[in-house]
């Protein structure tokens, strides 16, 4: 395999206490930026604001920016590294019709089918409103051809997307395709594992980091205040009002928003410390496939792509005809530069595209996402506090509609009577173990996955 380029540097937010004086990875979303944005300068001195946002990715920039435009009410966001460092400048770019892990037909057993109905239409109108932003503000990060392939990788699992097809369009009034192997390999992508695919419409691929800077500039012509390398080292809360302490500043705030997701730090605030638990995602990215490469795999199609495996590969072809294909990476941040978890994803790629067993790797890198213990994310807000977590990889559509209802709860409206909005993160427990759980959860989705 190709010489991978990876970041000698990893934060662990269940190990670090911050994530600053970390350089961005050298990832392939990095080299499409001509040259480096300039960085805000740091939190210097004491200031006061209505709402405090620690956190600059998605769910940080624009929770500020439906306050700032949809409340008129003065937010002010804190980033502990610059814009685009985290999950949001790292991810595959999948704007997705996501639930978490929870399929729509669990929740409507574990809730009814209105709130299965209430959750589908959260996430498609988060779809709809990413769509809208890149839009209406004319964000250019390449957003790609609509359409979101979920692939069967065994039989079994091609059964429950016939269901989920059909679930999907005659309970909750959405639109799923049921795609067969012959259709799926002749018009979309002849993938050597695949049995057959549910597609929904409305999914896309963008450039994430452009997507992140992007907003970066609607908020700050908005005139919200954003301070980077601003790491909040203490938060003290006094009779209803908040201090947040940096080292080189203090913020003081009616509301604080925690929006740092799987970069927030292990000991934050009692309300999110031991709820979730960061995962680390690894992606490669191919050199630029030749027009017979392209031919020879049957890559007929931009769309994103995903399996139905417990440990779930992810690829989409990119503008250039780079192919991008990503998975779990190491349970431990230490571990996240073994190339052992590179040469992985080359061979899961191979076995899915045996005419690709050769192409390089150009690019390499991880980033983590969070999971709540019950497998949902949670959007929150009480007594001047709030926060949104626990997306498990749905976070770049859904952070969106989540900031919208972060600034709706703050502004003192009502958000939808469903449980993405009404419950707190449930601990895990026995917190400390979080990370022996997922080593032997790893190893039966292996087994399931194998010969499940």
């Amino acid at each position: 395999m190709a010489q991978l380029l990876i970041n000698s540097t990893h934060f662990d937010p269940l190990v670090a206490p911050n994530p600053r004086d970390l350089d961005w990875p050298d990832s392939y979303w990095a080299s499409t930026i001509e040259s480096p944005p300039q960085i805000n300068p740091a939190l210097k001195g004491t200031y006061q604001t209505d709402v405090a946002i620690v956190g600059g990715g998605y769910t940080g920039l624009l929770t500020a920016y439906y306050l700032a435009t949809e409340f008129n009410i003065e937010a002010t966001v804190l980033e502990a590294n610059q814009i685009g460092f985290g999950a949001s400048g790292r991810n595959a770019g999948f704007v997705l019709k996501g639930s978490g892990r929870l399929g729509y037909g669990q929740m409507a057993n574990r809730w009814g089918l209105d709130t299965a109905k209430g959750v589908y239409s959260e996430f498609s109108q988060a779809v709809e409103r990413v769509s809208g932003l890149i839009q209406d503000n004319n964000i250019l990060c390449e957003p790609q051809p609509p359409g979101y392939l979920k692939i069967a990788h065994n039989a079994k699992s091609l059964k429950q997307l016939k269901q989920a097809a059909e679930f999907i369009t005659s309970e909750l009034g959405g639109q799923a395709e049921f795609i067969s192997q012959k259709k799926l390999a002749h018009e979309y992508v002849d993938h050597k594992q695949a049995y057959g695919a549910l597609r929904l419409e409305d999914g896309f691929g963008i450039n994430p980091l452009k997507l992140v800077l992007g907003y970066k500039h609607l908020v700050e012509t908005r005139g919200v205040k954003l301070y980077e390398d601003s790491c909040v080292e203490k938060w003290i809360e006094e009779q209803g009002k908040h201090r947040l302490i940096t080292s080189q500043g203090e913020l003081l705030a009616k509301c604080v928003v925690a929006a740092g997701n799987a970069y927030t730090p292990k000991q934050f605030s009692p309300r999110v410390d031991g709820k979730f638990l960061p995962i680390l995602s690894n992606i490669i990215v191919t050199e630029p496939l030749t027009a017979e490469q392209l031919s020879e795999s049957s890559l007929k199609t931009h769309q994103v792509i995903m399996d139905t495996r417990i440990l779930k590969y992810y690829y989409r072809l990119l503008p250039d005809n780079r192919l991008l294909f990503g998975g779990r990476g190491a349970i431990f941040g230490k571990d996240a530069s073994d190339p052992v978890y590179a040469e992985r994803l080359k061979y899961a790629l191979n076995q899915c595209f045996p005419a690709l067993a050769k192409v390089g790797v150009s690019y390499n890198w991880t980033g983590w996402i969070a999971a709540a213990m019950d497998d949902m994310p949670h959007v929150y807000q009480e007594n001047g506090v709030g926060y949104s977590l626990g997306y498990c990889g749905s976070g770049v559509s859904f952070s969106a509609q989540a900031a919208f209802r972060l600034a709706q709860s703050i502004a003192g409206e009502k958000t939808p009577d469903l449980p993405l909005y009404r419950q707190a993160l449930p601990s895990f427990p026995m917190p400390g173990l979080r990370r022996l759980g997922q080593w032997a959860y790893y190893h039966y989705g292996w087994i399931r996955d194998r010969y499940g």
